[in-house]
């Protein structure tokens, strides 16, 4: 049996930057049973409205989709059901203390296979109010502006 190896994106969360301001990131492995990993290498999964929980010492992945296997039979899981995250306890204990002393959320950013096992990104963020998703805006669209003109004045061109 041939282990592969590096990292196949399954999927990403991709407003997720958008809409907060990431702190840090964990690296975790998740719980799944067999119908879920065939339909992970299928290549299907949402993150979009997925987020993590902790609860009594454990973090949850909630809401993540994960569609149902078509080959499947009645073994089959079901699309949206919480999923452990497998962390270190210290890993956890900080988390916890985190969430509870400044209000920081746990969202997943993406999942992916690492050597063959599946993982998620999951981010401790804070959430960005309106204004500061336009400055985002702006300020994005500025250093494009610049790299631009940039790419202008080494070509020869104004």
């Amino acid at each position: 049996m041939v282990k592969e190896r590096g990292r196949k994106q399954i999927a990403q969360n991709r407003k997720a930057r958008h809409d907060w301001s990431v702190l840090d990131t964990y690296e975790t492995g998740i719980v799944l049973t067999g119908t879920e990993v065939k339909s992970l290498r299928q290549g299907k999964a949402s993150l979009v409205d997925a987020f993590a929980t902790v609860d009594q010492g454990e973090v949850w992945l909630r809401n993540a989709h994960i569609p149902e296997y078509t080959e499947g039979t009645w073994t089959n899981h079901e699309p949206r059901r919480s999923r452990k995250l497998l962390l270190h306890r210290g890993e956890i204990l900080r988390l916890v203390g985190k969430i509870k002393e400044s209000g920081l959320s746990l969202i997943p950013l993406s999942m992916y296979f690492s050597d063959g096992k599946a993982k998620v990104e999951l981010a401790l963020a804070r959430g960005k109010k309106a204004h500061d998703k336009r400055h985002d805006m702006a300020k994005r669209d500025a250093d494009r502006e610049m790299q631009r003109h940039i790419g202008r004045i080494r070509k020869g061109r104004r």
